[in-house]
C-alpha cells in the first residue's frame, strides 16, 4: 500500500554573499512554502560553514535544514523550486525511514 504522507529532510546551502536580509528571506520563503504544503515544519539553521569543496569559486555557505511531513508529491516541487531559486547553491531531499 502507497503512504499518504512521509517525513523528509531537506538540507540546502545559501550563498552567503546574499546579506543577512537575503539569507532570513529565503529561509522563511522555504519554510512558507512547506507549511503551506506540509505540517510539522522544524528549521534549524547551521549557519556559515566551510564547503568540503569548492562551488562556483565559493569556499563557504549558509547551511540550513529542514523536516516536514507531507505528500509523495511535494518534494518533487520544492526540489524544483530550490533548483530555480537564485542563491542556492545546493540542495539534497532525503525520506526518512520510520
Amino acid at each position: 500500500m502507497a503512504k499518504i504522507s512521509a517525513n523528509y529532510e531537506v538540507v540546502y546551502i545559501i550563498d552567503p554573499a546574499q546579506g543577512e536580509e537575503g539569507i532570513a528571506a529565503t529561509v522563511a520563503k522555504f519554510k512558507t512554502l512547506a507549511e503551506q504544503n506540509g505540517s510539522d515544519v522544524i528549521v534549524e539553521e547551521w549557519g556559515n560553514r566551510k564547503l568540503a569543496y569548492p562551488i562556483n569559486f565559493k569556499n563557504d555557505g549558509y547551511y540550513v535544514l529542514m523536516t516536514f511531513n507531507s505528500g509523495a508529491e511535494f518534494p518533487k516541487e520544492l526540489d524544483r523550486v530550490l533548483g530555480i531559486t537564485d542563491g542556492i547553491m545546493r540542495s539534497l531531499i532525503v525520506c526518512k525511514g520510520e
